[in-house]
């Protein structure tokens, strides 16, 4: 990433955390309105069961940055918001680095780390029992799937062409193992320098 970039990673991180606090209080905002009670007094195998959802969301988060910098997300991130309201050029890299990644958990799943924040706020919903976790949970999914994934494809097809074509067209968007494999991919080497 350019330097420039680089030295905004801290206000990028505070804008994303606002946008997540901003998400809560929106869905805590919704499940008031709509009467639903604070908590569902759900059973504690439940809860208990919601622990181990968000260790997997966890897990999913922590291999998507064995193959990404956080630094490089989040700047990702930055570049693709200004692009989306700021209404860029979608084809423009912005400052970015990176070639398309195929492998880690990008072999199952296009968007790994936003599969894995679904199931860690779906995870968090069960363990708290909390009806506005669970309305953020479904917030969550439909941003990404009906705004921020396709935006983001357009921008991918765009910077990578046929290469991300082939890709989309053989791997899951959002949730791994939905779409069956034509053909065998080749493992990827590629892993961002360390």
């Amino acid at each position: 990433m350019a330097e420039a970039d680089v030295g905004r990673a801290p206000i990028i991180f505070l804008a994303i955390a606002a946008l997540v606090v901003g998400l809560f209080a929106l869905s805590f905002l919704i499940s008031t309105l709509l009467g639903f009670p604070f908590a569902l007094g759900l059973p504690i195998e439940v809860r208990l069961a919601g622990s181990a959802i968000v260790l997997v969301g966890l897990v999913m988060m922590g291999w998507v940055f064995g193959y990404r910098k956080p630094a490089d997300v989040m700047i990702s991130t930055y570049v693709t918001f200004m692009k989306l309201f700021k209404g860029a050029p979608v084809a423009e890299m912005a400052g970015r680095t990176e070639p398309l990644l195929v492998g880690g958990p990008q072999r199952y799943v296009r968007n790994p780390l936003y599969f894995g924040i679904v199931v860690m706020v779906l995870g968090w919903a069960a363990l708290t029992g909390y009806s506005f976790v669970f309305i953020a949970t479904v917030a969550l999914l439909l941003w990404f799937s009906l705004v921020l994934i396709p935006f983001e494809e357009r921008e991918l097809y765009a910077l990578f062409g046929e290469q991300w074509k082939k890709y989309s067209d053989e791997t899951p968007m959002l949730i791994p193992f939905t779409k069956r494999r034509k053909g065998v991919r080749p493992p990827s080497a590629v892993r961002p320098p360390e």
